[in-house]
């Protein structure tokens, strides 16, 4: 019974046993080879595999070593392969390039070295390789009759292909700025895909590869073969227990989403409108509301009630009024501010009699003083540095730049021309034997390269003689790899030509067709400008002769996306060594610079159109603009000067006519202030200060405003005046410089305290200003007060002698009783029709709305004025580099370097400060350089523009066991280069497990100076040499490593907005990796630092420093004001507010007429504060010791007396010499003069004698009762001093 129920399951089992031995054979029999062994050379040192169709065999034990390090998944059992130990050393030397590039990411290497292994040595190769063509080989070592494989095809599933692929499209190449597939993929890298990149590596046409391997993609069996398709890691994986998944930076999964930038700030709106703008509109309507309703009740309650205050009045009435008001008790206030009224007056009375009785030693004594100041000349130095006067010592900028230029070395001065041609047209190139057709651009055809390769090799053989020496470029230039290779960097497209014509015209081709020319390798270049064979039947290299890449986007413009082909002009950078702190090398430079400009000015090619900049032609544009503005500025003094010469005088006949004349007294009074400027400039001299542009152009100019006001005050105060009865000229000098003199000293002493209390300002430019301006002015109102009294004594004398003005020996035939007192017509104007009309009860409601829209309209605008300074405004019009600007401006494709600097302190040593730093595997999510990375892909918003190049990085790579680039002779422990071929050339790291880790510790330090010093070669492109020599700042004799950068590039930066908010935006960055690196509290962080920086910090506290400096100003001129005017507080207010409406108003212009807040602009704002003084200060005083009855009266009266000299003395001279202005060449006169100059005389004459009279009469400090008395008692029985008591 056992027996039949057991047969079926012993058959079944049969069945299954006879299934497995007949499987076995089968599985045996496919082990089949299709190769083993070299034969036969296919070019070079590059050799054919030998056919082979038999079962894989035992590989030797001396191969045993390559196996495990390449294929270790081919190592077990008796390690059976189809490959012998010449074709794994083939395999480990064709990996190397690949190696370095991709083994930043383990599982990204892990599929691709999977990919040859199974295709070199794989014991299966017959279910997946197929031989299609192969060649008679005789072996002359075994004598025997090979075949040699010269073609294959490669069954390769998709799903592995697609794989690797993703795997590894991620991957940087550090030192490129670039995608490693980018150098690999013989593409672009938005062109690359998993099956063109194992296509071109398996090319015969990439320069590599010695025979042809036809790879075919497909998931399913084709033709009876079985594709390739192993298991793969994706870069989100670990390949094994030591190492991780890839870097974030090389591996886009691990990241998660791209990171996005902030949203931008929604605009503040209201009912769809700027919000500043709608609130501007409603108060100032909530404004006119309010004020002519109170206008208009006060009116009615003054008709119904009592005589009009507004109407006019005379003199009795005043007075009664007045003493009405006495009737009050004086208050302490009052009576202090009445003795130091009085105070001055006296003081200025007996100062003044004395210069006029003793004008002698009082003139001797001023030409003394200002020759003693201006022998200061003797130590002026002229600071034209631009970062001294941009960038203060103590910023931020310029401490990052010093510390740079200490660890780094100074950042290079760059000479660029930017080449068109205007005449050629466009060139198609069609690829062989197949392919779209691809237009190059003008500049790209074969004869145009060949006349620019003509031009760079006159410009490299262009010689200036220095010292007797002959200086050429290659003395100056950039030589990254010198001694070992001197060759300068010329950043060109020529470069990727060897800068060699033969090399350009190098073709491949028959009589037909050309297969690979100029076109080919410039595609290739490209887009891997760092290979050392463009891997075309060329076999030309693209680095540059200097030993470093040249990238597309810094030769070339013009071209849309990344389409270089289509570039329509060329640049050329010639980087040229800088030495701040070696003189002699440096004009060295500057020599050879100024050949180099004259050559370019003077190079004529009509096919070439050509704009160039050298780094001296900034600062040489400058001082020729400067030079040819001198004469502007010359004939806008000498216009002031002539109308200050006949204004002063007042003539009362033809005859008299150079007896009443001033000419004389006028150029004493300019020298005076001329003569202030330089004493200012003279002791500050003596105390080391350097001397600006700015201090020239713009102080003579304040303190002429300034001076000449204070003269034609003192002078036409005197011509009213008439001298009473039995009184000398010496008293009535004295008696009206009493009068005039305080309101001077008012407005000199609020100027100068205003001025010096500017020096406290961070920015250079303001403070040697207001250091230079305020001790102009305070010397210039002494100098008046004494030496100019004094000539006016004498003058006066002259005149009641008639002798004739200037020459003085002479004397009129027509006789004269003496100097008669006159009023001059302005002064009339201003009397009888000007001041009556103006507060005119109509007019001044009027005038109070027009001004207040005014300034509701400056206010609402005044947050869109520009911040920055365009640095062609600098430029004359016709200046070569206003083109070369413009043309940056169209073609630049690429913005500045920027280095992200990691300060002296860090330990690279230790695996956590490894991970803070670099970007490869099981570095930090967070770390310096993925932060860095992170940024580039958000460039538009970071204005970062590529990932940062990392020597760490590429160290790391570099000394891996399993590359060739760091071995050491065995006997000498010396460095070894992987171009050597020396059997005593080791490997610096064992391959072992621990050997593959990164090296710390004290391994670190000992190889890290080979890496620095490798130059990049065939077999090693990862040498440091030429991409981070200057990187890394080594210590305590390169024991320890100090300083190191992280270099990226800043994205395409043309206006000075975008300049301000990359730097913004870099130190938002840097502050973050200094944050998140956890080193904060430590000693050092990191900072970006980029050559412009230092010119553009000024505008990241421009804003605070503007309102800092005004409201300073604002605030001493409130002080002082408020002491000088006897401590009338009311009174200073309105002045206060009068400045600070035309300071407002300043930049309701600024906005309308294109003018950018900078150093320049914040100069003449802080200037503008001091001639507003001018306008208001005197109308003020002259209002406040008034002491007619009405509010009107007193402005009417203040406004009639000082409006006629402060007009002819302010707006009239004044707007000559700005008219002039705008003849300059010069559009930073101009802009930031004429302009600027222009709405400060409008806006201070409209302001001081439009608005604050009128504002005056409404809201002016009320009669101080006790200036009131003492007036009165000084004008019982002298009527005709009532119009003087201001």
């Amino acid at each position: 019974m056992g027996s039949p129920q057991g047969s079926p399951g012993w058959g079944g089992l049969g069945l299954l046993v006879l299934f497995l031995l007949l499987l076995s054979p089968v599985r045996v029999l496919s082990q089949l080879c299709v190769w083993y062994g070299e034969c036969g050379i296919a070019s070079g040192d590059k050799r054919y595999n030998c056919a082979y169709d038999g079962p894989p065999i035992a590989l030797p034990e001396d191969g045993y070593d390559l196996m495990q390090e390449l294929c270790p998944g081919l190592f077990f059992g008796n390690v059976s392969t189809c490959c012998d130990v010449h074709q794994l050393q083939t395999l480990k030397n064709n990996l190397q390039l690949p190696l370095q590039f991709l083994s930043r990411c383990p599982s990204c290497f892990y599929n691709l070295i999977n990919l040859f292994c199974e295709l070199t040595c794989s014991p299966n190769q017959s279910e997946f390789l197929n031989v299609t063509s192969t060649i008679p080989y005789y072996d002359p070592i075994l004598k025997e009759n090979k075949s040699s494989v010269t073609e294959l095809q490669y069954f390769i599933g998709e799903h592995f292909a697609n794989a690797m692929y993703n795997a590894c499209k991620d991957v940087e190449a550090p030192s490129s700025n670039v995608k490693a597939l980018g150098l690999l993929c013989g593409k672009d890298v938005k062109d690359c895909n998993a099956t063109n990149w194992i296509e071109y590596m398996f090319s015969k046409d990439n320069g590599q590869t010695p025979f042809s391997i036809i790879p075919i993609f497909s998931d399913v069996p084709v033709h009876g073969m079985n594709p390739m398709n192993n298991a793969t890691k994706g870069c989100n994986e670990s390949v094994d227990d030591s190492t991780g998944p890839c870097s974030c930076q090389d591996c886009s999964i691990v990241c998660g989403p791209k990171p996005q930038p902030p949203p931008l700030p929604a605009p503040w709106l209201l009912f769809g409108l700027d919000a500043v703008y709608v609130i501007m509109w409603i108060s100032y309507m909530g404004f006119l509301l309010i004020f002519f309703a109170l206008v208009f009740g006060v009116w009615c309650y003054r008709r119904r009630h009592f005589v009009s205050e507004y109407t006019p009045i005379d003199s009795n009435i005043a007075f009664s009024v007045n003493s009405h008001r006495d009737s009050g008790k004086i208050t302490c206030g009052e009576r202090l501010g009445e003795r130091f009224e009085n105070g001055l007056r006296m003081t200025f009375t007996s100062w003044g009699a004395f210069c006029v009785r003793n004008p002698r030693p009082v003139i001797l004594f001023s030409v003394v003083f200002i020759a003693m100041c201006c022998s200061g000349f003797v130590y002026v130095k002229a600071t034209t540095n631009p970062v001294d006067l941009w960038s203060a010592p103590s910023s931020q900028a310029r401490k990052e730049k010093e510390y740079f230029d200490t660890h780094f070395g100074p950042f290079f001065r760059t000479e660029q021309l930017i080449i068109q041609a205007p005449n050629s047209h466009p060139d198609t190139y069609s690829p062989y034997p197949s392919g779209a057709d691809i237009p190059f651009g003008p500049p790209l055809t074969k004869e145009i390269l060949h006349q620019v390769l003509d031009l760079q090799d006159a410009i490299v053989n262009i010689t200036a003689s220095f010292d007797n020496e002959t200086v050429m470029l290659k003395d100056i230039c950039v030589a990254p790899l010198a001694p070992y290779n001197n060759n300068c960097t010329i950043l060109s497209v020529l470069n990727y030509f060897q800068n060699s014509h033969s090399v350009l015209d190098h073709t491949i081709g028959d009589e037909f067709f050309v297969y690979a020319d100029y076109h080919t390798h410039f595609l290739y270049c490209v887009r891997a400008p760092a290979s050392l064979n463009d891997t075309s039947l060329l076999h030309d290299p693209c680095l540059g002769t200097f030993g470093g890449p040249v990238f597309p986007w810094l030769v070339l413009g013009g071209y849309d996306d990344d389409n270089y082909n289509n570039a329509t002009a060329l640049v050329i950078t010639l980087p040229v060594n800088n030495y701040y702190n070696d003189s002699r090398k440096l004009r060295k430079a500057l020599a050879w610079e100024k050949e180099f400009i004259n050559f370019l000015k003077n190079y004529d090619n009509p096919n070439l159109t050509i704009s160039f900049s050298a780094e001296r032609s900034i600062e040489d544009e400058i001082n020729r603009e400067s030079e040819s503005d001198i004469g502007t500025v010359l004939i806008s003094y000498i216009v002031m000067f002539v109308y200050i010469s006949i204004a002063l005088g007042h003539i009362q006949s033809w005859r008299r006519l150079l007896v009443d004349s001033k000419i004389s007294l006028g150029i004493a009074g300019i020298l005076i202030v001329l003569s202030s400027v330089a004493c200012s400039i003279g002791i500050f001299s003596y105390f080391g200060v350097p001397l600006t542009l700015i201090v020239i152009e713009v102080i003579p100019f304040l303190v002429l405003a300034i001076g000449v006001d204070n003269i034609f005050i003192i002078v036409q105060t005197l011509q009213r005046d008439e001298r009473l009865q039995g009184e000398t000229l010496d008293k009535q000098i004295g008696r009206v410089l009493g009068d005039v003199a305080p309101s001077m000293f008012l407005s000199s002493f609020s100027e100068t305290v205003a001025f010096f209390l500017g020096t406290m300002s961070t920015m250079p430019a303001v403070r040697t200003f207001s250091l230079f301006a305020g001790m102009a002015v305070l010397i210039d109102f002494i100098l008046q007060v004494t030496c100019f009294v004094s000539l006016l004594g004498l003058d006066i004398k002259r005149q009641e002698r008639n002798r004739l003005d200037i020459l003085c020996c002479i004397k009129s035939s027509e006789e004269t009783s003496g100097v008669q007192h006159s009023e001059s017509i302005l002064f009339l104007f201003f009397k009888n029709l000007y001041s009556p009309y103006l507060l005119k009860d109509w007019m001044r409601p009027i005038v109070i709305a027009v001004f207040v829209g005014v300034l509701s309209f400056s206010t609402a605008v005044m947050h869109n004025v520009e911040i920055g300074l365009d640095q062609s405004l600098s430029m004359p019009d016709d200046s070569y580099v206003m083109d070369y600007f413009n043309q940056l401006f169209k073609y630049l494709h690429a913005g500045p370097p920027v280095y992200f600097v990691l300060e002296e302190g860090h330990d690279y040593t230790s695996l956590e400060g490894q991970n803070m730093v670099c970007g490869g595997m099981g570095c930090n999510n967070n770390s310096l350089v993925q932060q860095v990375f992170n940024a580039a892909e958000i460039g538009s918003y970071t204005r970062i523009g590529y990932a940062p190049s990392s020597w760490i990085d590429d160290y790391f790579d570099w000394v891996k066991p399993q590359s060739t680039c760091c071995r050491v002779y065995n006997t000498t422990g010396q460095f070894c280069n992987a171009s050597v071929t020396d059997p005593s050339c080791t490997r610096c790291r064992p391959l072992t497990q621990e050997g593959k880790q990164r090296p710390q510790g004290k391994d670190f330090m000992t190889f890290l100076p080979m890496f620095l010093s490798d130059n990049p070669n065939p077999k090693c492109g990862k040498g440091g040499h030429a991409a981070y020599s200057s990187a890394v700042d080594f210590i305590n004799n390169k024991s320890d490593v100090g300083a190191t950068y992280f270099m990226s590039y800043h994205t395409v930066l043309k206006k000075s907005s975008d300049f301000i908010d990359a730097m913004k935006k870099a130190r938002a960055i840097a502050d973050n990796i200094t944050e998140s690196m956890g080193i904060k509290e430590k000693n050092y962080r990191v900072f970006p630092y980029s050559v412009f920086y230092v010119f553009y910090e000024q505008y990241l506290t421009i804003v605070h420093d503007a309102i800092f400096n005004l409201c300073v100003s604002l605030g001493s001129i409130f002080l002082v004001t408020t002491v000088l005017l006897g401590f009338e507080v009311w009174a200073a207010v309105m002045v206060s507010i009068t400045i600070a409406m035309i300071i407002i108003n300043m930049f309701g212009v600024m906005w309308l007429w294109g003018i950018s807040l900078n150093a320049v602009s914040l100069v003449n704002l802080v200037m503008s504060c001091g001639i507003a003084v001018e306008f208001c200060s005197h109308v003020t005083r002259a209002f406040t010791v008034s002491t007619k009855g009405s509010r009107v009266e007193r402005a009417e009266e203040a406004l009639s007396h000082m409006g006629s000299s402060v007009f002819s003395g302010i707006t009239l001279t004044k707007f000559g010499g700005i008219v002039v202005l705008a003849f300059s060449k010069s559009q930073i006169f101009k802009i930031f003069y004429f302009r600027m100059y222009l709405a400060m005389v409008l806006l201070g004459a409209t302001h001081g004698l439009i608005f604050l009279p009128v504002l005056l009469s409404y809201i002016g400090p009320s009669v101080n009762k006790a200036k009131t008395r003492a007036a009165q008692e000084r004008t019982r029985g002298t009527e005709r001093e009532r119009l003087l008591y201001f």
